[in-house]
């Protein structure tokens, strides 16, 4: 079997040879740091690229990828034309900063002297009413410069690859908004003036519907899953309130998850961090197939309960071991242990592609790394 024909066998709940394994997405990918560690460790040579400067995700080479069994690729969209796209450096309070302005107009900024992450320090619409939406330069999903050149390398990665396909992340409906807006104040917002939150996301909701159109129209018959996301969940619960979510979110999501259905045959992949158990019936009433990255630290996320709920019809896709409490502190063997239970757990019946919770951040020893997917190697392989 090899790796396209083991990941659909997954994603249809079927079981294939191995449990499928990924690494090298932008919620399922390595912090450039750890990667440097990781090459060394390994004794491979590649010159790093960042394949995601807010998250510092370095862009895993193939020898890496061969070398862990990753059965996953990605084909992923970039800027429109005369975007620059690029990180300026200025001088604030005495530190040397990193600021990188995207296409929405948020910036995000990292110290020169830490470099682990960006973080936002500007947010445009801080101060903005509904009227003003109008006049803001939202830029145009539709822009059909984002995707040339992708249907050329989809068509060769099918044509001399092994590999299942999936697209990058897109579709943050939601999250954007707070990007624009402030955290705090979107929150307020929920409360106090949610026709500005309605206003917004359909601002949002457009951007992605333009996008998907034209994406699904150059790849949307040569990838197996779509990626699409919006964090709409904490340590101990949903990031808000249940209610404003299924009367003013979920229409939206919903509407999203449907259009790309109507363009491709792809499975969606959805991420959310955090404590979600409550709002998985309404992501699967959304048309979702996937979660990731099935954060089993959070409060009822237990994978033996995950699995027993919503494991006949939703693929989960990481939670192979807690990032915040084991995979950085444990010892290799103990990292291969927990690999070992949590598979025992998701793998019967497919449904299951193996990956940590969210990212390898920085810090996390090379050895453990290297326990966490040989481990999910010589553990999944499923009984004939």
């Amino acid at each position: 079997m090899n790796s396209r024909q083991r990941v659909l066998k997954a994603l249809h709940h079927e079981v294939p040879d191995r449990v499928p394994i990924d690494l090298g997405g932008f919620q399922t990918g390595i912090h450039r740091s750890a990667y440097v560690q990781l090459l060394d460790y390994l004794d491979i040579r590649d010159e790093v690229t960042i394949l995601d400067p807010v998250q510092q995700l370095a862009r895993p080479c193939e020898e890496l990828l061969e070398r862990f069994h990753v059965d996953i690729r990605y084909v992923v969209a970039h800027g429109p034309e005369g975007f620059p796209g690029s990180i300026e450096q200025n001088t604030r309070d005495g530190r040397l900063w990193h600021d990188l302005r995207d296409e929405f107009g948020v910036v995000w900024s990292m110290p020169d002297d830490r470099p682990l992450y960006m973080d936002i320090s500007h947010h445009p619409l801080a101060n903005a009413t509904v009227a003003d939406l109008a006049e803001y330069p939202f830029p145009k999903g539709d822009d059909p410069t984002r995707f040339t050149g992708l249907r050329e390398q989809a068509q060769m990665l099918r044509r001399e690859t092994p590999y299942a396909l999936s697209t990058g992340i897109g579709g943050v409906v939601y999250e954007i908004c707070w990007y624009l807006r402030g955290l705090e104040r979107w929150f307020m917002d929920t409360i106090e003036n949610p026709a500005f939150c309605e206003a917004l996301l359909d601002r949002t909701l457009e951007f992605w519907l333009g996008y998907y159109r034209k994406f699904m129209k150059e790849i949307g018959d040569l990838v197996e899953v779509v990626m699409i996301g919006d964090d709409i969940g904490g340590q101990s619960g949903p990031l808000f309130s249940p209610k404003f979510y299924r009367s003013i979110v979920k229409p939206r999501q919903k509407r999203l998850v449907q259009h790309i259905k109507s363009l491709t045959s792809a499975k969606i992949w959805y991420h959310t961090c955090g404590s979600v158990r409550q709002l998985i019936p309404d992501l699967l009433d959304n048309g979702i197939d996937i979660l990731n990255p099935v954060q089993i630290s959070a409060a009822d996320m237990a994978p033996h309960d995950l699995k027993t709920q919503f494991g006949d019809r939703l693929t989960f896709w990481g939670g192979g071991i807690d990032t915040q409490h084991v995979l950085s502190v444990a010892r290799p063997d103990e990292v291969a242990q927990h690999v070992r239970r949590n598979l025992e757990v998701f793998k019967p019946g497919g449904g299951y592609v193996f990956n940590s919770v969210h990212n390898i951040q920085a810090g996390v020893p090379p050895e453990n790394i290297v326990a966490l997917f040989d481990a999910a190697y010589e553990y999944g392989f499923c009984k004939a």
